[in-house]
């Protein structure tokens, strides 16, 4: 049985729903296996690595958490108001604040690598393609990876990661939970994962951290295959599509992106980290609108190591 809602435009992404495994044991199924995921299949023994394999990557390797900030001060958004700035005049509060504010950062891309393992791994329930679901499960066991590798470094540098903000939470399990195989590759695998590149890209060229540093190039190496598949499916599904089913899919993607850009960055999602500080949440979101305008927005989105660039 077909899943509802798909809007399928090329045989390599139908789906079934999710409890329907019996379509999968349909015997011409085996025979029909399609080739358009064969490189990216291949080449995930060109970009292996072992988070648990000290020879790859090393969680042993110190740093000062104490007196040095793992990301620049002006990456510290908040740090540029007078208020929090002046609040936080004391070295050492300064780089623990900034250092809290990272873990913040770091604990997203962690909650994401999560999602992005469920939903890898959702749509090996759902894709009838062997090749889409091969595919599918090589992202899963990389996703997984990602998730241990995060995990460590988190557990390394602050000891327990902070909780999923509400904004991301509510995307996750919207993408997740969707039966709709349009809804997982454009907000997964095109939005959250290309979202995930910008970030990567921007820690990988700030961070202080060499091992920070060595997880971004690591992870780089995986993600740059799992947008490829989204953009697999866009162009062999967006120039086919209907006006009515191009306003569906504008829809959707427009609601992921500006739940992202306004939202996921947003002060008012570190409430709890200004009063961990003695800082009233209310007067740095205030002083910090005053900084981020619709117009800075938009002027950021022009550089080209704006973290949200790689969506446009």
């Amino acid at each position: 049985m077909a899943a509802d809602g798909n809007i399928t435009k090329d045989i390599i992404y139908e789906a079934v729903a999710p409890d329907d495994f019996e379509s999968m044991l349909d015997l011409d199924r085996y025979g029909a296996r399609s080739t358009a995921f064969d490189k990216i299949i291949s080449a995930t023994h060109d970009h292996f690595w072992d988070p648990l394999d000290k020879k790859y990557i090393d969680f042993d390797e110190p740093f000062d958490m104490e007196n040095e900030m793992l990301l620049p001060e002006d990456m510290i958004i908040s740090l540029g108001t007078d208020y929090v700035s002046n609040h936080l005049s004391d070295w050492k509060t300064r780089v623990r604040f900034a250092n809290q504010s990272a873990l913040r950062s770091f604990s997203s891309i962690l909650h994401g690598e999560q999602g992005a393992l469920n939903l890898s791994a959702s749509l090996c329930h759902v894709l009838l393609d062997q090749g889409a679901q091969e595919y599918a499960a090589n992202q899963t066991r990389e996703e997984a990876r990602h998730v241990t590798a995060f995990a460590k470094y988190i557990k390394a540098r602050w000891g327990r990661p902070a909780e999923c903000g509400p904004t991301l939470k509510t995307l996750l399990v919207d993408i997740i939970g969707s039966p709709e195989v349009y809804k997982k590759i454009i907000g997964m695998q095109m939005l959250v994962e290309g979202l995930a590149m910008g970030a990567f890209a921007t820690f990988f060229n700030n961070i202080n951290d060499p091992l920070g540093k060595k997880l971004m190039q690591l992870v780089m190496t995986d993600e740059a295959f799992h947008h490829k598949f989204g953009k697999i499916w866009a162009d062999r599904t967006i120039p086919h599509l209907s006006e009515a089913e191009h306003e569906i899919i504008e829809t959707w993607a427009a609601h992921c992106f500006q739940t992202l850009l306004f939202n996921l960055v947003s002060p008012s999602q570190q409430r709890d980290l200004y009063e961990e500080f003695g800082l009233d949440p209310d007067r740095v979101i205030a002083e910090m609108a005053q900084m981020v305008t619709d117009e800075t927005r938009r002027e950021n989105m022009k550089e080209q190591s704006n973290i949200f660039r790689v969506l446009v």
